[in-house]
């Protein structure tokens, strides 16, 4: 993803808000940056991964799985937002969940589980930064997905020197969002037949 600068003011949210659904955006050290658009594969991607998890979470009411578009609201406050990420992929215990949350807003905080699907356009600066970001909040986990060379690389809040690459048909340890959760990681990026 090619982020592109286009406002150095602060945002509030209710001017993020305003935007509409229909604007992708993050929000990088208060700045408004757009996420570029994405293709098939990036999308076939997202559901895959998400079709995969969905069940787990349902079936052990562990919380809420999202796709793209909700905001995190990771620094700053309602009226000055300095960090707002958009994760490919989401997850948030149902323990966290603030009872209070107001869902037309942005999610005060961050996923347990952030997923990226990294575009051919996206820096590995920008990119190892949002890693970063999302553990010094609490993430747990941050997935890195890469379409082309279909690998996954996972990252742990509690070893973040340690990546584990996925490649080829692996399996993905997913203990640590749910004990005995397995992926297959080449389900992960199976395409349609277009023929």
């Amino acid at each position: 993803m090619v982020e592109i600068p286009v406002q150095t003011a602060l945002i509030s949210e209710d001017d993020l808000m305003r935007l509409g659904s229909d604007t992708r955006v993050e929000i990088v050290d208060g700045e408004l940056v757009y996420i570029s658009p994405v293709g098939g594969m990036h999308v076939f991607v997202v559901n895959n991964t998400y079709d995969a998890l969905k069940p787990i979470v349902k079936e052990k009411k562990l919380g809420y799985l999202f796709t793209d578009g909700l905001i995190y609201r990771m620094f700053g406050t309602s009226e000055d937002i300095r960090g707002a990420r958009v994760p490919d992929v989401s997850f948030i215990r149902k323990a966290n969940i603030p009872k209070d949350w107001d869902l037309r807003r942005p999610f005060l905080g961050v996923p347990d589980l952030a997923i990226e699907v990294i575009s051919p356009g996206d820096d590995a600066v920008d990119v190892l930064k949002k890693v970063r970001e999302y553990f010094s909040k609490g993430t747990e986990q941050v997935w890195r997905m890469y379409p082309d060379e279909k690998e996954v690389h996972q990252y742990f809040r509690d070893d973040p020197d340690a990546v584990r690459v996925y490649t080829g048909d692996k399996l993905i340890d997913a203990d640590a969002f749910s004990p005995g959760l397995i992926l297959v990681m080449s389900d992960l990026f199976l395409l349609p037949d277009l023929d």
